[in-house]
């Protein structure tokens, strides 16, 4: 099996292709420097994933820049630290200014030219336009968790993508699922027997950080480090 025997890629975006972690623990650095003792970096995501996950299944029609808010205030609460509410919705708004990691764009410009790319994430539309304007590709289709009214790992976003992707002109078997999250993105495309390809953004840390813990540990075909290697390794393949 070759990465070149696939016709599109269909990628998580928060994680995989924008730095979601370093852009929550800048987020929430106005509760996070109250805390004493002060949490470690992987605590503080570990408890970000619990509150985000659960409000995720509660209120799975909410949009994701209005659920924030509520996954600060929880977090508040189980620090015990008082908030006001305009604090919870600048920290849902602060979203439009997580980065891309340095490597992304530069690759996806390149896969560009041999696969379609298309968008499967937990996201509303709006806040994704300005992730968008950052990534400097062209996606040829953008699914999101607003479009579908779930979140993943909820099997109705993947079920939306594949009764929506032949649109463009892909089967099933020509998608290679590009994704860091092995909860949220490797566990349910395991599900539906696509093929995955892990982007392992945490290679050189220990826990899950900000996705929760999957009940087993799902298969995937594939394994890099970085968009930068997935796109080397396609190189390599073609002989450029």
């Amino acid at each position: 099996m070759k990465l070149t025997d696939f016709k599109a890629l269909t990628f998580d975006v928060y994680g995989t292709l924008i730095d979601w972690e370093s852009g929550m623990i800048a987020g929430l650095k106005p509760l996070t420097d109250k805390l004493e003792p002060e949490l470690s970096r992987n605590a503080v995501l570990e408890a970000h994933a619990r509150h985000e996950s659960s409000q995720q299944l509660h209120t799975p029609y909410k949009r994701y820049q209005e659920l924030l808010p509520i996954v600060y205030r929880r977090l508040a609460e189980e620090w015990g630290l008082e908030v006001d509410w305009s604090e919870c919705v600048s920290y849902g708004q602060s979203v439009k200014n997580w980065a891309v990691f340095p490597d992304t764009v530069e690759a996806l410009q390149y896969l560009k030219r041999h696969f379609k790319l298309v968008v499967l994430s937990n996201i509303d539309n709006e806040t994704f336009s300005y992730a968008n304007n950052k990534l400097g590709a062209s996606f040829d289709a953008v699914y999101t968790a607003e479009d579908v009214g779930a979140y993943k790992p909820a099997n109705k976003n993947f079920d939306y993508m594949l009764d929506t992707i032949g649109s463009i002109g892909v089967a099933k078997e020509q998608i290679l699922h590009t994704a860091e999250s092995m909860f949220h993105d490797h566990a349910p495309a395991n599900q539906y027997r696509l093929t995955s390809c892990h982007i392992y953004r945490r290679h050189s840390q220990s826990g899950f950080g900000a996705t929760r813990t999957p009940d087993k540990m799902p298969d995937v075909q594939f394994r890099f480090n970085s968009m930068g290697e997935m796109a080397q390794a396609v190189r390599k393949e073609l002989g450029e």
